[in-house]
C-alpha cells in the first residue's frame, strides 16, 4: 500500500508540473491584455507580430490608374515616414526629400488616399528586393501618372534602400507607385531608379517577406500591404 500511495502521489506531482509548463508554454507570445502587437479578442490567426507571417487570401485586383499627382510639394522642415502593415508584420520607410522630392510627395500623396491599401508585394527575389505597389498585382500597373526624379550618379542599392521600379524603356528616376526594397547586402544596380528613401524600423518583417520568395516572381503565399499611413514630424 506504501508503495502504491508513493507512486499515486508521484502521478499527481508530474501531472501537476506538466499543467504548469503547460500553461507557461501557452502563454508565451499572446497579448491577451490588448497591447503592442494585438489587440483585445483577437485570434492566434489574426495577430501578426514583425517577422512572423500569417496565411491571407490574396485581394481582388484593384483599378488601374485614376490617380491624380500631387499639387503641392512636402513640407521641406518635416520628416515624412510611411507606416507599412502587412501580414508579415510592419515595417517603416523614412522618405529622402532631397533625392526624390517629386516621387516622396507622390507616395505620401498615394498612401493618404488608401491607393496602397489591400495591394501586394507581387515579386520577391530572395536576398535581392522585394517589389509591391502595383493595384493590379500584375507588375504592370500604376497610378496613372509618372513622376520623375534622377537618381544621383553614386547611388548605390544596398540593404534597406527604398527606390522605385520602372520599365526598361523609361527614363533613369521615373516613377509610378511601384517601389521595391533591397534585401541583400548591395545589389549592383545602376544609377537609374529614384531612391524615395530607406527602411528605418522593422527590417524583420522585409527579412520574413524575402524569405517567402522562390525565385522572380510572385512569394509563396500572399503578401498584403494591409494598411499604409504617412506619419510626419
Amino acid at each position: 500500500m506504501t508503495t502504491l500511495r508513493s507512486r499515486s502521489s508521484l502521478r499527481l506531482l508530474c501531472l501537476f508540473l506538466v499543467a504548469i509548463v503547460a500553461g507557461f508554454v501557452a502563454g508565451c507570445g499572446s497579448d491577451d491584455d490588448g497591447g503592442e502587437g494585438g489587440a483585445a479578442g483577437t485570434t492566434a490567426a489574426e495577430t501578426t507580430v514583425n517577422g512572423e507571417c500569417h496565411e491571407v487570401e490574396a485581394p481582388d485586383p484593384k483599378s488601374d490608374g485614376g490617380e491624380k499627382p500631387p499639387t503641392e510639394a512636402l513640407d521641406p522642415a518635416k520628416t515624412y515616414r510611411l507606416i507599412v502593415q502587412t501580414n508579415c508584420g510592419t515595417f517603416t520607410i523614412e522618405l529622402d526629400q532631397k533625392t526624390a522630392p517629386k516621387t516622396a510627395a507622390s507616395l505620401v500623396s498615394l498612401a493618404e488616399s488608401g491607393f496602397y491599401d489591400g495591394t501586394t508585394f507581387h515579386r520577391v527575389v530572395p536576398g535581392f528586393i522585394i517589389q509591391g505597389g502595383d493595384p493590379t498585382g500584375t507588375g504592370g500597373g500604376g497610378p496613372g501618372y509618372k513622376t520623375v526624379d534622377v537618381p544621383p550618379s553614386d547611388a548605390a542599392y544596398t540593404k534597406g534602400v527604398v527606390a522605385m521600379a520602372k520599365a526598361r524603356n523609361e527614363a533613369p528616376g521615373t516613377s509610378g507607385s511601384q517601389f521595391f526594397v533591397v534585401t541583400g547586402p548591395d545589389i549592383g544596380l545602376p544609377a537609374e531608379y529614384a531612391v524615395v528613401g530607406k527602411v528605418t524600423d522593422g527590417m524583420v518583417t522585409v527579412e520574413a517577406i524575402d524569405a517567402l520568395g522562390t525565385g522572380d516572381g510572385p512569394p509563396s503565399m500572399p503578401v498584403v500591404m494591409e494598411r499604409v499611413t504617412v506619419q510626419a514630424s
